[in-house]
């Protein structure tokens, strides 16, 4: 975008190695890791999330008339301060925020459910997380609480960010994309953390904001599936350039356009990263349904569910004797996958299996 004209900006968590690339963006505020919540700021304490939000406006403001801009904003927050025993570290300034509420317990918090699950989660660093942040009602209700914080603040910037559109004259050709990188339990399943492929954990939100479009195309909310290898296609499409055909996603912007273009069926889904304490986990998804194995534990231990009848989960199906049929169907779409991902190299034009 840089090459095309765009003035490009990076502000906050750099989350794919630690050599930054600033010299690559015309304004760069990224670090690497995962960063700390309290910073000095010209001789003041500032939580994270004001700063980037500080940093954004001035981006904003460093934006001549008539060149367009691509700014990405990577908030830390929700993420927790790991190694922090308080975990999720808001501005005190938002000390009562949610204070006299009460927050409702997930159905499949209820220990049953983390019994249903092979030894190996059951001792793993998702458990381990749950007892730091879940372990206690009293400890749920401010985790929970202090979470929301974080995610309040995050919205309480991105609405100076547009207030700043507007009084540039910008907000009525900008586009927005709001997305995040994984899903998080909030003791489901008796876990915290992500990694694994149940719904909490792999669901993110995805909100594009596009003032172009038309009334009958605003607020309109997509079932299809869309995912985070989406967003690069996506947003080379708005700005009128062309995606390479070795990246895997698809453009979302015959959807943002009200089309109804074929669309994915199924994705394959993997956590391959190797620590001891972390299942490695793969797995199918598609529409209705959802299989995912622990490709580690011998003998394999499967998880199958229908998201229609059953979208919290908590019947696993893969021992019933009834969807043994949807269990071959699902496992050899898995193996197809895995086939077709171990044999294409980057750079190749990108096909899904069965084309």
């Amino acid at each position: 975008m840089r090459a095309a004209g765009y003035r490009v900006g990076f502000i906050g968590k750099y989350g794919v190695g630690s050599r930054l690339p600033a010299d690559q963006y015309d304004y760069w505020a990224g670090f690497p890791g995962q960063g700390r919540y309290f910073v000095e700021r010209q001789g003041r304490r500032v939580h994270l999330t004001e700063l980037m939000g500080e940093q954004a406006l001035e981006f904003l403001r460093g934006c001549g008339p008539g060149r367009p801009f691509c700014l990405s904003v990577s908030f830390k927050a929700p993420h927790v301060q790991d190694e922090d025993p308080r975990q999720f570290l808001y501005d005190p300034a938002h000390e009562q925020m949610y204070a006299g509420l009460t927050m409702p317990v997930p159905k499949t918090a209820d220990p049953r459910y983390i019994s249903a699950l092979p030894l190996a989660v059951q001792r793993s660093e998702n458990r381990r997380r749950w007892a730091v942040r879940f372990g206690t009602p009293e400890l749920f209700q401010e985790s929970v609480k202090a979470y929301y914080r974080l995610i309040s603040e995050v919205d309480m910037v991105v609405g100076r960010v547009v207030e700043e559109l507007r009084h540039t004259g910008a907000a009525e050709n900008t586009v927005i994309a709001f997305s995040g990188d994984n899903g998080f339990y909030m003791g489901e399943h008796g876990l915290a953390g992500k990694w694994l492929m149940h719904e909490e954990s792999i669901r993110t939100p995805l909100i594009v904001y596009d003032p172009r479009l038309g009334h009958a195309q605003r607020g309109v909310r997509r079932t299809e599936m869309a995912l985070n290898i989406d967003l690069a296609p996506t947003l080379l499409e708005l700005a009128g350039l062309k995606p390479t055909a070795s990246m895997q996603g698809r453009s979302l912007v015959p959807l943002l356009s009200g089309g109804r273009p074929r669309w994915r069926q199924e994705w394959f889904y993997e956590h391959a990263y190797t620590n001891g304490w972390i299942p490695r986990t793969e797995g199918i998804r598609t529409a209705g349904w959802k299989y995912f194995r622990y490709i580690d534990l011998n003998p394999a231990f499967e998880e199958l569910y229908d998201l229609t009848k059953d979208p919290q989960e908590t019947t696993n199906l893969a021992g019933r004797p009834e969807q043994a049929a949807r269990l071959r169907e699902l496992r050899g779409r898995w193996q197809a996958w895995r086939a077709h991902l171990e044999a294409w190299r980057p750079g190749q034009p990108w096909s899904e299996p069965g084309g």
